[in-house]
């Protein structure tokens, strides 16, 4: 996705490299180093990026590695500010009509945004309105003639020398056009008839008729072919302080353009659509159906009205999606909200296949049986022969310490500990010193943050008919569980309320016994079939058990395919 910028450049729009919802630290470390690598190889625009905060460790990480934290996106729709064209001209309350109409047919336009002196949006010029200023429908008879503008304006269309200017001359007014095609004894009668301070006489080198207009006091005399007054006429203007213009033009082309020279205030419609550069694509689409009038739609600042760019109804037809790649995860039901409507481009995953990833066009997708997606990031920095910045293989170490408890995990392979071994030199640390350290900077149980402790590594699966949810957080012991125990248990609750769930658990583990806790909300039947050893109805002890993606999700996969999911 590319748009042009003020000076005509291209720049092309991000990449996003995203890892799951509520991400753990491998989600959004592999993301950081991922989208650094494509950067350096084959797509410039690989941008990091997170569809939930890290928790306190990954926060710890960033630190350690002097990286910023990924930006945070709650989703990827479409937006208004990603269609608009951000290189939109404007035209000015006190335009002319055809200083207006040049924007038009230069850029393309049907209508235009116009901005106050000081730049905010007032309005939208529609071409059919301006065409009325040019040639009013309802124009009859002498009404032809008439034209409301100001000097300075016929002067500025003209390209007009300025002989002699009166006072108000920047004040639009009624001026009745009056070209001198007709003799001497005629035009002076004829100017007798009309009102002095309307006329606007048109004429060439025509010197009686010239000083038949001064004379009379005529508001604005225009000299064409660039035949200049003499001085008794130029004196006499300014007695009767009567305006003189001389332009190059011919008679008969600045007739036209005076027509022209009309500003387009009254034009301009201040009853319009536009939209906050956050309105997704469907609203737009939505609301724009009721303005069959309005070509061009502004998306503008809310409270400034800054204009940021302007966009058609054309634009709506085929967007450009967002492009994505997708890190550990490779199903919707995980990624960030909208990834079913983006430009899947690579999904770079550890854990199973499953749930509705459908794309239309062959991508790369990278899915080993290693413990940490952040291992084959650093075998694809060793592939491409790149050695990463010391904060980079920081991340590395960091995500695979974190998926495979430091290389005890069951999910931990040789290729773990190998790229493990290789990026922590780079990184110039102690993995077992890191590791302490690592573990021992959050514990969200302490922090005493229950939505968090639930939420901060949470995946939502669709098992049997079944809408689960695990989560899971690492600790130094139990400690801090047993205290907390009771507002656990409502939280997971509420996940089952705010997420229409049939189960949600909670997996307690703790890194230096290699055991967990399984602490459950679910039906009666469901808590019954589960075999682990039971602290009560709710909790239950798992001995050995510390992998969500191996061993636990396995085992209640298994549970709950063996009860019926009843419909409703």
């Amino acid at each position: 996705m590319s748009e042009k910028t003020e000076n005509g450049t291209v720049t092309e729009r991000p990449t996003w490299v995203m890892g799951h919802k509520n991400p753990d630290t491998d989600a959004i470390c592999s993301a950081i180093a991922y989208a650094d690598l494509l950067k350096q190889t084959r797509i410039p625009s690989a941008q990091a990026a997170c569809c939930g905060p890290p928790n306190s460790r990954t926060e710890w990480v960033l630190a350690q590695a002097g990286l910023p934290r990924p930006q945070l996106m709650s989703d990827v729709y479409l937006r208004a500010d990603d269609i608009c064209h951000s290189n939109v001209t404007m035209a000015k309350a006190t335009d002319t009509v055809i200083e207006a109409y040049r924007q038009m047919t230069t850029h393309g336009y049907r209508s235009l945004p116009v901005a106050d002196e000081a730049g905010k949006l007032i309005g939208m010029l529609a071409l059919q309105d301006l065409l009325e200023l040019l040639i009013p429908s309802t124009a009859k008879g002498e009404d032809a003639r008439q034209v409301t503008t100001s000097t300075q304006n016929i002067a500025r269309i003209l390209d007009a020398e300025i002989v002699h200017l009166t006072e108000h001359c920047q004040d639009e007014q009624d001026f009745l056009m009056m070209v001198a095609g007709s003799s001497e004894p005629v035009m002076q009668d004829r100017i007798a008839k009309l009102p002095k301070d309307e006329l606007l006489i048109i004429t060439g080198d025509r010197i009686g008729v010239q000083l038949q207009a001064v004379e009379a006091g005529v508001r604005c005399l225009v000299i064409t072919s660039g035949f200049t007054p003499s001085s008794a006429i130029v004196a006499a203007a300014k007695e009767s302080k009567t305006a003189i213009l001389v332009t190059k033009r011919d008679t008969a082309s600045t007739t036209q353009l005076i027509r022209g020279a009309r500003s387009i205030q009254n034009a301009i419609s201040k009853d319009f659509v536009s939209f906050s550069p956050e309105a997704k694509l469907q609203v737009l689409k939505d609301k724009i159906k009721g303005s069959r009038r309005q070509a061009l739609f502004p998306v503008c600042e809310p409270e400034t009205k800054d204009l940021i760019g302007v966009f058609s109804r054309t634009d709506l037809v085929n967007p450009e999606k967002p492009k994505l790649v997708l890190v550990d995860h490779n199903e919707f039901s995980q990624a960030v909200s909208g990834a079913d409507e983006a430009h899947i481009i690579e999904v770079m995953d550890h854990h199973r296949l499953s749930g509705n990833l459908v794309t239309k066009e062959p991508i790369q997708f990278i899915n080993k049986t290693v413990g940490s997606t952040c291992t084959i990031v650093g075998n694809s920095f060793q592939t491409h022969q790149i050695t990463p910045e010391k904060g980079i293989a920081l991340c590395i170490c960091a995500g695979i310490i974190s998926d495979t408890l430091n290389l005890t995990s069951p999910t931990t392979t040789d290729e773990d500990r190998k790229i493990l071994e290789w990026a922590s030199k780079i990184a110039n640390i102690d993995v077992d010193q890191f590791k302490e350290f690592f573990f021992s900077a959050g514990s969200v149980l302490r922090s005493s943050n229950f939505t968090e402790a639930v939420n901060s590594d949470r995946k939502e699966f669709e098992e049997s008919g079944y809408r689960l949810s695990i989560s899971q957080v690492e600790e130094i012991g139990f400690d801090y569980f047993w205290p907390a125990r009771e507002e656990l248990q409502e939280t997971l609750r509420k996940t089952i309320t705010d997420n229409q769930l049939d189960f949600a658990c909670l997996m307690i583990t703790d890194i230096t016994l290699n055991d967990s806790l399984l602490l459950v909300e679910a039906a009666p039947e469901i808590r019954q079939r589960i075999s682990y050893p039971k602290k009560d109805t709710h909790l239950f002890v798992l001995k050995n058990v510390v992998s969500r993606k191996k061993q636990l999700f396995p085992y209640l996969s298994s549970v709950l395919a063996e009860i019926p999911k009843e419909d409703g």
